[in-house]
């Protein structure tokens, strides 16, 4: 698996970001049966204002927001990677032949402030934020309470397996 990690950010989270997510990215993705040997994803570490206007341009919410998602698939349901051939064709990057997972950012304000105020960790709030966005690619959401109830045991499932509990 391909990891593009981009921090704009000057913040020092006290640990290494990029192999946080990358470990995090991994462990979702392989828990779903992601095609993980043949495909990639782009992450990218923005502040408020950064993660304001990519939620205002694609989301029409002018606000910010902790974290986005955009799936580089269409699922007919979550973790379904059984993807014909000509979908994939419009998901491959031409360059690496890979699969493009999609794209994640990263409100490195949120994640400094939610840290605070849920009572962990940076790094436990990184990895709930990337775990939750990995899921989002996989094709999970959380409009209804029962999608919201698969959605977070999933995430808590990988972060507990990774070690990364509340109390860190």
């Amino acid at each position: 698996m391909t990891f593009f990690v981009e921090n704009e950010t000057e913040a020092d989270f006290g640990f290494d970001a990029s192999e946080l997510i990358r470990t995090v990215c991994e462990r979702t993705f392989l828990s779903e049966g992601a095609p993980t040997e043949s495909s990639c994803v782009n992450i990218m570490i923005t502040d408020s204002e950064g993660i304001r206007e990519l939620n205002a341009a694609y989301r029409g919410i002018d606000s910010p927001t902790d974290v986005l998602s955009f799936p580089g698939l269409d699922f007919d349901k979550p973790s379904d990677f059984d993807i014909s051939d000509e979908r994939k064709a419009d998901c491959i990057d031409p360059e690496s032949g890979e699969l493009i997972l999609g794209d994640i950012v990263l409100n490195a304000d949120r994640i400094f402030s939610q840290a605070k105020e849920y009572g962990h960790s940076v790094r436990r709030e990184m990895a709930f934020l990337v775990a939750h966005s990995c899921l989002h690619l996989c094709g999970y959401d959380h409009m209804t309470k029962e999608e919201e109830k698969v959605m977070f045991s999933k995430q808590e499932a990988v972060l507990e397996s990774l070690g990364i509990t509340r109390g860190d």
